[in-house]
């Protein structure tokens, strides 16, 4: 005979009995469902489209137009001709040539003269050395012309100079004609555009750890060991930027060599100005001005792939190895 107070037999198919905490915690509601892929693509575009829409109004759209009106020669319909007529003119290939060599010999015074002046204000200690780093981000906003206009006040024909020379001689003429010249070009582009490599070049200064050169003493490098193997490899990426910066406004400078009034300087934005305001060869002007722009973006392709190749694994390990020092140095560092 059965047990009455024998407990029930639990049902196998019957599901589980959940307390009150169980119960709360199967009930706890769900995050809200974010917005399909759809409409979160349609967002973005919406978004997008404003700058889009600038953008190609005020740089594509004219950007457009030069090199649509670079194909239709005066005569009328769409052809080559424009480019044939331009290439093969001599004043075309003498400006190329000027705008290359000077916007390169610029940008090579411009590194070195820059590397110098920015070691010395970031590792020289000398009285007014943070005002005159604070002045070279004033200089970035002046003109070229008024850099070109002190120029001319000193070396000019009747400048500062000049007029020093004959006081002091009784001469009719000062040795200073020099401005006229390309030579005057260049010196002007290079006092105007250092400041752009010495920008980047303090910044890079001034995250640079000085423990690293305390290192580099200890071990017994000189001091021109240290800039070439310890500062240099860290600058680097800061000459890359300023040097191509450098290089491609020297291509599209105006204002300096218009200034200047340098006889037969004819650079490429020289000859834009040339063929388009005073002759009215608009589409030559054209052609001459697509071919700035596929030098200067090739250019600057030119610097993104070299700022990538110089970023990569930066910072400089310092080793007794690395620096070249004998085995006694070592011993004498141990």
């Amino acid at each position: 005979m059965a047990s009455a107070s024998a407990a029930p037999q639990a049902d196998p198919g019957a599901a589980p009995h959940r307390g009150p905490g169980a119960a709360g915690q199967a009930r706890t509601p769900r995050a809200p469902r974010p917005g399909t892929p759809r409409s979160v693509t349609l967002t973005r575009w919406l978004w997008a489209l404003p700058p889009i829409a600038v953008l190609g109004l005020v740089f594509l759209y004219p950007l457009y137009l030069v090199v649509e009106q670079s194909f239709h020669p005066e005569e009328g319909g769409t052809s080559l001709a424009p480019y044939r007529e331009v290439f093969a003119s001599e004043a075309f290939r003498e400006a190329l040539w000027t705008t290359v060599w000077i916007a390169g010999c610029a940008t090579i015074g411009c590194l070195v003269l820059g590397f110098v002046l920015a070691l010395i204000i970031a590792f020289v200690p000398f009285p007014g050395g943070k005002a005159v780093a604070k002045f070279i981000d004033v200089f970035l906003s002046f003109p070229s012309f008024l850099i070109t206009l002190a120029l001319l006040f000193i070396y000019g024909t009747v400048g500062m100079a000049n007029g020093v020379w004959t006081d002091a001689t009784g001469a009719a003429s000062g040795p200073f004609n020099f401005l006229n010249t390309p030579w005057g070009v260049l010196l002007a582009e290079i006092t105007y555009f250092t400041p752009f490599v010495m920008r980047p070049l303090l910044a890079a200064f001034a995250g640079m750890e000085t423990a690293q050169l305390e290192v580099a003493s200890s071990l017994g490098a000189r001091p021109l060991r240290i800039i070439r193997q310890v500062i240099l490899p860290e600058a680097l990426p800061a000459l890359a930027a300023g040097g191509s910066l450098v290089l491609v406004m020297c291509l599209n400078e105006f204002g300096i060599v218009l200034f200047t009034g340098a006889k037969g300087v004819t650079t490429l934005p020289m000859l834009v100005y040339s063929e388009a305001i005073l002759e009215s060869d608009y589409p030559s002007a054209c052609v001459v001005a697509v071919v700035n722009i596929a030098i200067s973006v090739g250019l600057f392709a030119l610097y993104r792939s070299l700022v990538a190749r110089t970023g990569r694994g930066g910072g400089s390990t310092l080793s007794a190895k690395r620096l070249g020092l004998g085995k006694g140095a070592r011993r004498a560092r141990a």
